[in-house]
């Protein structure tokens, strides 16, 4: 968010479902941070498998949060995953580069902790432009 964000969850060992989704980002962090940010708090999330599970979206209602609506195969509009991908080029300068599950995680943590909010905040603050940009061409490629 601007100005801010939450500790980055590192999942460990499985598949991402719903129901891990849910137990380990929605209901300890997402529940919360609704809560600090008061009514105008929107999720944005994506259209990945795990976000989109009937007991995610009950999960929402039942704590009346709402959620971003998103274009499917759209993932450039949302701003986290250039954020992921700033992360991962920082991880790809580490010398020596992490070997272990363990070193990785370790190695992202701090990577997360380290990343500059402007980046963040000037990702977020960009979105309007993007969307009118890809509103201009009616969904066609939008110039870089």
């Amino acid at each position: 968010m601007l100005d801010g964000r939450t500790p980055l969850h590192v999942f460990e060992r499985g598949t991402v479902t719903g129901v891990r989704y849910s137990d380990e980002i929605l209901e300890p962090n997402v529940r919360l941070f609704r809560g600090a940010v008061g009514p105008e708090f929107i999720l944005m999330d994506d259209n990945a498998r795990p976000h989109r599970a009937l007991l995610v979206d009950e999960f929402l209602e039942s704590e009346d949060i709402h959620r971003m609506d998103w274009a499917t195969r759209s993932p450039d509009f949302n701003p986290i995953e250039h954020v992921w991908d700033a992360l991962g080029r920082a991880i790809a300068t580490l010398n020596p580069p992490p070997r272990t599950i363990q070193e990785m995680k370790t190695a992202l943590l701090n990577e997360w902790d380290q990343l500059p909010q402007e980046i963040i905040n000037c990702l977020i603050s960009s979105m309007k432009s993007r969307c009118n940009a890809c509103v201009s061409v009616r969904g066609d490629h939008t110039p870089c």
